[in-house]
């Protein structure tokens, strides 16, 4: 039988995909900050000199969390586009920038790898480049959703660059060690 699907059934084909991709990926991503301790609760990362231009920590998590919905809906796009020439490769790609992205926090704030960070982050950034090329051939919306990443990313090499250059030995770094700060009084 060959009927082409109506718009309601490619509306819901999409729709499918995207309740899928886009927990997934905003999840898979989620865990890996958790299991890394990425963030300003990570003692290690609170030592180091960091530069002025990071943010808050609240901007890094509101950050990933749109990115990575961003990044779900587009790969539903590009999911949804069956019989597309180059999806298959397009899906690679991504796969393969997304991997790499969730290996950064366990590399960077676990590993306490900041130059290897640097030259990963500067790998998914090209990554996600090609990634956003390869989109545009399929559907122009998914590749314009990935812009934001692509914005961010850029940004996040920047930091990482500075971080990497305002600690040069900040792989050796040994963080202070927690203390209770209790103090007793004289004659008590």
């Amino acid at each position: 039988m060959n009927e082409i699907a109506s718009s309601g059934q490619l509306k819901m084909s999409f729709l499918r995909w995207a309740l899928v991709t886009v927990p997934l990926i905003v999840a898979l991503g989620s865990l890996m900050g958790v299991l890394s301790n990425s963030g300003y609760s990570n003692r290690w990362f609170n030592a180091l000199d960091l530069p002025p231009s990071i943010p808050p920590g609240w901007v890094f998590g509101a950050a990933w969390t749109t990115l990575y919905t961003l990044l779900g809906i587009s790969l539903a796009m590009i999911l949804n586009a069956r019989g597309a020439p180059g999806r298959g490769i397009a899906i690679a790609a991504f796969l393969i920038q997304l991997i790499a992205n969730y290996a950064w926090p366990p590399l960077f704030f676990g590993a306490r790898e900041i130059t290897l960070g640097l030259y990963l982050i500067l790998f998914i950034l090209a990554a996600a480049i090609v990634t956003t090329i390869l989109f545009a051939r399929i559907r122009k919306v998914a590749a314009w959703l990935m812009v934001p990443y692509l914005v961010w990313l850029s940004f996040a090499s920047i930091i990482t660059f500075q971080v990497d250059q305002l600690n040069p030995d900040g792989e050796t770094l040994v963080p202070p060690a927690a203390s209770a700060n209790i103090r007793f009084g004289q004659g008590e």
